[in-house]
C-alpha cells in the first residue's frame, strides 16, 4: 500500500516537523502450553485411532462405551444422585481398553496423524497469514478430549491478540484455514475411502453413526470409478483415516458457519462489516431451528448468541478487493460441500 500524500500544502514547513517512529516491542511466545496439550492431543487420538483400527481389523463396531465408577462416597451419592450404591456412568473413550492393550497403540498412529495434520493445517493457515501482515497470534492449542470425546479430541484453536489492520488482512487470515483444511482433508478423505470395506452384521452395533456431507458422495463416486468393488456409502464400514477426514471436514464446516467470531464470521465482516449482526442473527436462528433436526446445533446457536453479536472493529478502509470478494464464494462452496443438517444421525449411549 502506498503512503498517503501529505497535507500540507507548503513544503517549507516540512522541514520543523520531525518524524516520530513508534517501535513497538516484539512479544515473546511461550510454547510449553502448546508442546503440553499437543503430546497430550497425541495420547489421546493415537489411544482412539488403536482402538478404531483394531475394531476395523476385526469386524467389530467401530464406537462403544466403557463403565465407569465414579469415587464418591456414599452421603454425597444418597444426596446427589438419591442412590446409596456406586454410581456408574457410560464414557466412550477407551482408557479400559488401551490398558488392557497396550501393544496395539500403533495401530492408532496414522489416525492421529491425518486427523491432527488436518487440524494443524488449518491453524496454521490462519497463523501464517497472521504472520503474513504483522498479526501478533499464538501458536495452535491442541485440545485434548480425554475419556469424554469419541475422536480424542476437542480440536484446536489459535489466539490472536493484536488488531487486525485492514479487511483485507482479516479476510485473507480468515479465509486461509479453512482452505487449508479442505485442501489436505481432500486426499486424506480419498485415502480412508479407498481403504474402507463393506459393512459387515457384525460391526453394525456401532454406537455412533455419521451422516456424511456432499464432499463424501463427490469422492466415493470418484473412488468408485476408480475401485468398482467399492461398497455404497450407506453399508461401507469407514476406515479410521476416513473417519479423521470426516472429523476434519466438520470442523471445517463448522468453523465457516457465517456469523460470530468463527471464520465464517470474519469473512462475512471483511466482505461487508455492516451485514455481520444480520449474518449472525439470521444463523443463529437457523440452528435453532435445525436443533429441532439434530440438537447438537442448539450448542452452536447458544455459543454464537452469547459471544457473536460484536465484532472486534476493523478499518473500513480500504475496500475489500474484487477479488477477494469472489474468493469469498470459495467459502462459500466449501462449507456447502462439508456441510450436514445431522452430523451425527446415531447415538447408541
Amino acid at each position: 500500500m502506498s503512503e498517503p500524500s501529505s497535507p500540507l500544502a507548503d513544503t517549507r514547513e516540512a522541514a520543523h516537523i520531525r518524524p516520530i517512529w513508534l517501535v513497538r516491542k516484539s512479544r515473546e511466545r511461550r510454547y510449553w502450553l502448546n508442546v503440553v496439550l499437543l503430546l497430550a492431543t497425541v495420547v489421546t487420538t493415537v489411544i482412539v485411532g488403536a482402538h478404531l483400527q483394531y475394531n476395523f481389523n476385526h469386524n467389530l463396531p467401530a464406537f462403544g462405551t466403557e463403565t465407569y465408577t465414579l469415587p464418591l462416597s456414599s452421603h454425597l451419592a444418597r444426596t446427589v444422585f438419591h442412590d446409596s450404591g456406586p454410581i456408574e456412568i457410560e464414557l466412550p473413550f477407551p482408557m479400559k481398553w488401551v490398558i488392557a492393550n497396550p501393544g496395539q497403540l500403533l495401530l492408532g498412529i496414522p489416525f492421529a496423524i491425518m486427523l491432527m495434520g488436518i487440524l494443524l493445517a488449518h491453524e496454521l493457515g490462519h497463523f501464517l497469514y497472521c504472520e503474513h501482515y504483522g498479526v501478533y497470534a499464538t501458536l495452535p492449542y491442541f485440545l485434548p478430549g480425554p475419556f469424554v470425546s469419541p475422536i480424542g479430541t476437542f480440536g484446536a484453536v489459535i489466539r490472536i491478540k493484536s488488531p487486525i489492520r485492514s479487511r483485507q488482512a482479516l479476510f485473507d487470515i480468515g479465509i486461509a484455514g479453512p482452505i487449508a483444511g479442505f485442501v489436505l482433508g481432500v486426499p486424506v478423505l480419498l485415502c480412508g475411502l479407498a481403504l474402507s470395506k463393506p459393512l459387515t452384521p457384525q460391526a453394525a452395533g456401532s454406537l455412533i453413526w455419521f451422516g456424511y456431507p456432499p464432499i463424501f458422495y463427490l469422492l466415493h463416486g470418484l473412488v468408485k470409478v476408480l475401485l468398482p468393488h467399492t461398497p455404497a456409502l450407506g453399508a461401507m464400514y469407514l476406515h479410521p483415516i476416513a473417519v479423521a477426514a470426516w472429523v476434519g471436514m466438520l470442523a471445517t464446516s463448522l468453523n465457516l458457519l457465517p456469523g460470530g467470531q468463527l471464520d465464517g464470521g470474519h469473512i462475512v465482516y471483511a466482505v461487508e462489516p455492516r451485514a455481520h449482526r444480520w449474518a449472525t442473527w439470521t444463523t443463529v436462528t437457523v440452528l435453532t431451528l435445525l436443533s429441532f433436526h439434530w440438537p447438537g446445533w442448539l450448542l452452536w446457536a447458544v455459543i454464537l448468541a452469547i459471544t457473536g453479536w460484536r465484532h472486534p472493529p476493523v478499518p473500513p478502509w480500504p475496500h475489500l478487493s474484487r477479488g477477494r470478494r469472489a474468493m469469498s464464494l470459495v467459502a462459500v462452496a466449501i462449507l456447502a460441500l462439508t456441510w450436514v443438517p445431522a452430523p451425527i444421525v446415531g447415538v447408541g449411549w
